[in-house]
């Protein structure tokens, strides 16, 4: 991974990387001056690992701050509909029973609907309503996956 060659880009972010770093008062303007002319000439991710190992992480910038909201919104998106799949999949087949029955009388698979959809929509609303909840909504997940497993786990000792 250290091999891996850098672009032009990934130097100038190095380079306000450090920039940021005398700022902040880590680096004096010397040692600045000599990390950024080894930033520039860098080829390598090692090299330019190298000229901020010995540095704290800094802050994330509201851009980036944004962007990891987005990414992690959208596994919990993904997530979500996923595990919603299997309840649709059983509407599909509540449908299929109803219209081969004949499509009379009350629309029963409703019901199959309403339930799988209550929670879709809340964590829908959790995840991009005015104030998002993420970490209820990861929770709520998790929590889930554990009860599944745990299920997983009784059944296959009684069989």
């Amino acid at each position: 991974m250290a091999d891996l060659r850098v672009s032009d880009q990934e130097r100038e972010r190095t380079a306000q990387q450090l920039r940021e770093h005398f700022v902040a008062g880590r680096i004096d303007e010397d040692e600045l001056n000599d990390r950024v002319q080894q930033a520039y000439a860098a080829r390598t991710t090692g090299q330019l690992g190298a000229l901020v190992a010995d540095l704290p992480q800094l802050p994330l910038s509201p851009k980036e701050q944004k962007a990891a909201l987005a990414e992690r919104r959208h596994q919990l998106q993904r997530r979500l509909v996923q595990e919603t799949g299997g309840g649709i999949a059983l509407f599909a087949l509540c449908l299929i029973i109803w219209i081969s029955d004949g499509a009379q009388g009350q629309f029963w698979p409703i019901w199959v609907a309403i339930i799988v959809l209550i929670p879709l929509i809340r964590n829908g609303w959790r995840l991009y309503g005015p104030s998002p909840q993420l970490d209820q909504v990861e929770r709520e997940l998790e929590a889930r996956a554990r009860r599944g497993s745990e299920r997983g786990r009784h059944r296959g000792r009684y069989r």
